[in-house]
Formats: structure tokens, C-alpha cells, sequence
């Protein structure tokens, strides 16, 4: 019987499990929209981040309308990696709408502790990594996400279990994932900038469903009366 098992082939299905994260590349034109904006921007935002970040600047409704057609794309692949990682299809697509955008100029020793955001989903795109820190990075050694390095975080559990995923990211990744994910950015020695963008994302669909439904539940409370 243990012979005839061992010669059997054996179909086998490993279960996802934990929230859906993307990464891919943005193409340099919306890069260097990003990078441009960034850096002309007079907008601080350090008031809304958790960020131990001096220089954190916003982007303008000029600058969001620049970048949405070029984002809707980059969502439009999320959801079809989210169809694929759950394994069923969206009962209806999300609507989504950019709520907020800013560009992070992380210098030495400057840092994102854990943290999470608003929104249904959020993102983290990198337009610039200094050689110095690329040279830092690849002498690191230790076992977390290391020098400018990214951490998401979820679960708790023995080692078997993965509970976390880090990267030492290139210019041009794009990480796309559940806002309410836990993820850390992490420090570094080296005399740089590294410059990244940040955005959230909501889901207009259930703004849209209050809306219209809020009138239809007042008439009808009307009539009962």
C-alpha cells in the first residue's frame, strides 16, 4: 500500500490566506509627474501622517487629476489580482475615488513606524533611491527589512506562520494593499534622500448607496406614520 502510494500522482492546492498585496512598476511618466510635483509642492503634510519625517509635502487637485488616469490603470490590475487571490469574482467592481496623495522625503535616521491608513486601499511608490542607500542596504545584515526597507504586517502566530513581508524596494515599485494593512517604513544611516509616494484610495460605492438610500428610508418611515 505505501509502494502504491509513493508511485500515485497527487493534485494538491495551497489556500491564500491574508490580505491580497501587489507590486509592479509604474511607467517614468507618471514618475516624473510625481517626482516633479513633489518637490515644487508648498503643501505641508506632516499634520495627517505618522511619519517621524521632516519634509512630507501634499499634492494639489491639479496634480491628482494628472495622476488618476494613470492610477485607475494600476487599480484596475489590483482587482484582477484580488479576483485571482480569492478566487471568485467581485459581486460588483469598486468605485474608487483618490482621496489623498503626498510624497515622503525620508533623510537620515528619519522613519515610518507601524502604522495604517484610511481608505479601502492604500499605496507606496518609489521615484528615488540613492546609490548611497542601495550600497547600505546590500551591507546590511540582520534579518528584518534592513536599511529604507518596507514591512507590511498581519496575524499573529509561531514561525511557521508568515506573518509579515519585507522589501528593499527599487525605483519605480509600486506596492498596492489593504489600507488597513499594518506596514512600516524603516530608518537608515547613510547621508540621502529617499524619495517615495503615498496615496489613499476609498471606495465610493458606499458613499453612493447611503446617498440613495437615505431618501428612500425617510419616505418610507413618512407613510408608516
Amino acid at each position: 500500500m505505501i509502494d502504491k502510494l509513493s508511485k500515485m500522482s497527487v493534485d494538491v492546492n495551497i489556500l491564500n490566506w491574508g490580505p491580497c498585496i501587489i507590486k509592479l512598476k509604474i511607467i517614468d511618466d507618471l514618475k516624473n509627474i510625481l517626482l516633479e510635483d513633489g518637490v515644487n509642492s508648498k503643501i505641508d503634510f506632516r499634520d495627517k501622517l505618522a511619519g517621524i519625517i521632516d519634509n512630507e509635502k501634499g499634492y494639489n487637485q491639479e496634480t491628482k487629476n494628472k495622476v488618476v488616469p494613470y492610477l485607475s490603470h494600476y487599480l484596475g490590475v489590483y482587482d484582477q489580482m484580488f479576483e485571482r487571490f480569492t478566487g471568485k469574482p467581485y459581486d460588483k467592481k469598486p468605485e474608487y475615488t483618490l482621496t489623498a496623495l503626498w510624497c515622503n522625503f525620508q533623510r537620515s535616521h528619519e522613519f515610518n513606524p507601524p502604522h495604517d491608513h484610511d481608505g479601502k486601499l492604500s499605496f507606496v511608490t518609489y521615484l528615488s533611491i540613492p546609490d548611497e542607500l542601495k550600497k547600505e542596504h546590500s551591507e546590511y545584515v540582520g534579518r528584518s527589512c534592513g536599511p529604507g526597507g518596507i514591512q507590511f504586517i498581519y496575524g499573529n502566530g509561531p514561525r511557521e506562520c508568515i506573518t509579515y513581508q519585507s522589501f528593499f524596494p527599487e525605483e519605480g515599485d509600486i506596492f498596492i494593499f489593504p489600507a488597513w494593512l499594518k506596514h512600516w517604513l524603516s530608518p537608515f544611516k547613510s547621508d540621502c534622500v529617499l524619495i517615495s509616494v503615498s496615496g489613499n484610495i476609498h471606495d465610493s460605492a458606499p458613499l453612493n448607496a447611503i446617498q440613495n438610500f437615505a431618501p428612500k428610508y425617510l419616505k418610507n418611515k413618512n407613510e408608516e406614520k
